[in-house]
């Protein structure tokens, strides 16, 4: 059974996510962490809960879900992985700060340590997560999703009752069409957790979500 607690992270209101099992092993999703509180706050917890951080995994390479990776690697030794079609954003993060929320970043990001494709898979405890490509906001956008518990992580993809933007350098409405169109396959009861606001299942997107359909 997957324990899931969510973060709200940033001036953007990102969602970061740590989710372990009954082994205590994590993975640490989409790291957001902007102030000192948001970044001990996820520190705190997983120490306090006793866990063990096996992999820090970002949805895609926008700042907003990035702006903690260094905090997790100085207290981890976790490098971020993310979709090999987003290491061009990844390569700019500092740049991204400052033309999304004019802020300078005076700290160093750490390298990536893998830059993932559909054969990955990212694994800790009895759980794996698979990898569903989903460009559209991003050219590497992607859901991670763990059958066995029908639970998926979205990024900016999918958002209850909408989707992410697609005018974004690298964005593109068709991409985007095509991967919800994918998402769409996935079972109804299906739990989303997005990268802003609240849970949603696919069977209410397919339901009430004007861009989906099946």
């Amino acid at each position: 059974m997957l324990k899931i607690e969510r973060f709200t992270c940033n001036m953007l209101q990102e969602n970061c996510y740590v989710v372990n099992d009954e082994s205590k092993e994590c993975v640490i999703i989409d790291c957001g962490a902007f102030s000192y509180e948001e970044r001990k706050d996820i520190v705190d917890y997983i120490h306090e809960n006793k866990l063990t951080p096996k992999h820090l995994i970002a949805t895609h390479g926008h700042i907003d879900h990035n702006f903690g990776n260094n905090t997790i690697y100085q207290e981890f030794e976790l490098e971020p992985k993310v979709h090999k079609d987003d290491q061009y954003l990844m390569e700019e993060l500092p740049e991204q700060a400052q033309a999304i929320a004019g802020i300078v970043i005076e700290y160093d990001m750490p390298p990536v340590g893998k830059y993932l494709d559909a054969t990955d898979r990212i694994s800790f405890g009895s759980h794996t997560f698979t990898i569903i490509e989903t460009p559209g906001h991003s050219r590497g956008s992607i859901f991670f999703y763990c059958k066995e518990e029908n639970v998926a992580f979205s990024g900016d993809t999918l958002f209850r009752g909408s989707i992410g933007r697609t005018d974004f350098a690298g964005g593109s409405m068709f991409q985007m069409m095509q991967s919800l169109r994918i998402i769409g396959q996935l079972p109804d009861e299906t739990k989303v957790y997005p990268g802003h606001g609240n849970p949603t299942t696919i069977g209410l997107e397919l339901a009430t979500n004007p861009y989906m359909d099946r």
